[in-house]
């Protein structure tokens, strides 16, 4: 499989997933500690870190593609917050040590299984202990629908797959759903998500 040209997806005058947050953060907002120092990780064009610095995080956030990190400037800049970005490629991240109170990783998935458990181990290693991941990405189910999201078995999410990956955590929530998403371009349409929500352990 060719790797995607990030940069070349994000090339377009509008937001391709559009400027409001993911569904899973907005439905789950009661879940974001307050006044947190946040990563968001490969966070495209800053929907969902500006919506979390909005709430009052302190946001880190990184990406590959140049051009999307502009756009998240843009809009955070527009919105009033500010923002920490970086563009870094996920499988280099450097993820530092007991550093994050809260990590927000959404839909993610166009990484091979190896290099998906490298970031899952990096996650758990940044957040600091009693910090909170709260991640969301779409299920084996997805292909069926036409919403968006990877095409590649081995690239989706299952329940057990982030139950045994986090299994040294405290899980508060995993869950598997069709939900009606609209999001920009990229993703519109009923979808098939599967959402995890664990505390790192003490």
């Amino acid at each position: 499989m060719q790797p995607l040209d990030w940069n070349a997806k994000f090339d377009r005058p509008d937001y391709l997933y559009g400027t409001a947050p993911v569904a899973f953060l907005n439905d789950n907002a009661g879940m974001i500690p307050p006044a947190t120092k946040t990563l968001s990780v490969a966070e495209g064009e800053g929907r969902n870190a500006v919506f979390l610095a909005e709430r009052g995080c302190e946001v880190t956030a990184f990406d590959g593609a140049s051009n999307a990190l502009e756009k998240a400037t843009r809009l955070a800049s527009d919105r009033g917050v500010t923002l920490q970005l970086h563009e870094a490629d996920i499988a280099t991240w450097d993820w530092q040590p007991e550093t994050y109170d809260l990590v927000v990783a959404i839909h993610w998935q166009f990484t091979p299984p190896a290099l998906r458990d490298q970031v899952f181990a990096g996650i758990k290693r940044t957040l600091k202990p009693g910090g909170r991941l709260m991640l969301s990405g779409f299920s084996v189910t997805q292909l069926k629908f036409s919403s968006g999201g990877p095409r590649h078995p081995d690239h989706l999410y299952t329940p057990e797959l982030l139950t045994n990956a986090f299994a040294d955590m405290h899980i508060l929530r995993c869950a598997e759903y069709e939900k009606q998403l609209s999001s920009g371009a990229g993703h519109t349409g009923r979808s098939a998500l599967v959402d995890l929500i664990a505390d790192k352990l003490r």
